[in-house]
């Protein structure tokens, strides 16, 4: 697999991102990485090899810089060189930790969306207590939606859980502020009435206190909802960690608690901390595009690559391409 690689897009680049490439690198024998970026900064961590191209640009698109205009002004961007990539067939897929909707828009005109597609998605899996987790869509790519949107992202996502997730009847929830059927927005019940009348598992509306207990495999919502929610886990659990280690420091008694259920406490951790699930994928996007977190660590990076690397070997775009032509046919 061939990955192109944003080096110099979020927080903590390019040594957080190049580290990250690193553990990929260390994980897959079959990964090859091409570093977009500045040459002399991205050589500071790590040096050309077999496995590891360097294409050199100085322009990057900040994380204030309007998408569109960003996209447009600066076709020489490290971002808009690794979706470029894809599109020229000289990688797979392409990540990156920047702007997303600057690279939602470069995967829009690079890569082009799925036919049928209206509107690609952004796609994380999150954490459950059963350890299963879920997919949400969308967190971020679209502010504002259509009900066709919501129901082509139940039919993605179902896609995915089945066929990837191996997940047998993927069971599709729509986030909402009750689980009544009648409750929330205009778009809101637009939707339950189109879900309940397709294929699809549909159970119902979720509610966001539910998500963490696994009460569905897939959840849609439009992107500002979406966005709210992934924020809120993951503050959630940044403060947790944060109370736990400084009580568990307070005193002797507790740090020799500490101690004794410090495996415990790791699995906690590996349950709830979104760098462990990965990036999330742009689904509907005609080639595998990740958008790593912001603030990603080595870890996180790594784990975005996984994220990557699993789309690629799972032939994700493809099956959800597939899977939808089936599904017109059937209307027909």
């Amino acid at each position: 697999m061939k990955l192109a690689v944003d080096a110099m897009g979020g927080d903590n680049a390019p040594e957080s991102i190049i580290n990250g490439c690193k553990l990929a690198l260390e994980t897959y024998s079959d990964l090859e990485i091409i570093l977009i970026g500045k040459e002399n900064e991205i050589k500071k961590f790590i040096d050309p090899s077999d496995r590891v191209k360097i294409l050199h640009t100085d322009v990057v698109i900040e994380g204030e810089d309007s998408p569109v205009k960003a996209v447009r002004r600066k076709k020489d961007s490290s971002m808009v060189l690794s979706v470029q990539q894809v599109k020229e067939g000289k990688a797979d897929s392409a990540i990156s930790a920047g702007n997303t909707g600057a690279l939602m828009t470069a995967g829009l005109l690079g890569v082009g969306r799925i036919k049928g597609i209206e509107r690609p998605a952004l796609s994380p899996m999150l954490p459950t207590l059963g350890g299963e987790g879920f997919l949400l869509l969308d967190v971020g790519a679209n502010m504002e939606a259509k009900a066709s949107h919501l129901y082509q992202y139940a039919l993605m996502g179902s896609i995915y859980m089945q066929k990837v997730r191996k997940v047998k009847q993927p069971r599709i929830g729509l986030l909402n502020v009750g689980s009544e059927p009648g409750k929330g927005t205009e778009l809101s019940k637009e939707v339950y009435t189109l879900l309940s009348e397709s294929s699809l598992n549909f159970v119902g509306n979720v509610e966001a206190r539910d998500l963490l207990e696994g009460v569905a495999d897939v959840v849609v919502c439009d992107g500002f909802s979406g966005n709210l929610v992934l924020k809120s886990i993951e503050g959630t659990a940044l403060s947790l960690f944060t109370i736990l280690k400084k009580e568990l420091t307070s005193s002797l008694k507790n740090k020799l608690a500490a101690g004794i259920l410090k495996p415990a406490f790791k699995q906690v951790k590996l349950k709830m901390d979104y760098s462990e699930y990965g990036g999330a994928g742009l689904f509907g996007l005609d080639a595998p595009i990740i958008k790593a977190h912001g603030s990603s660590d080595d870890r996180g990076f790594f784990s975005a690559i996984k994220q990557a690397h699993t789309m690629h070997e799972e032939n994700v775009v493809e099956t959800i391409r597939k899977e939808l032509e089936i599904n017109e046919e059937g209307k027909e």
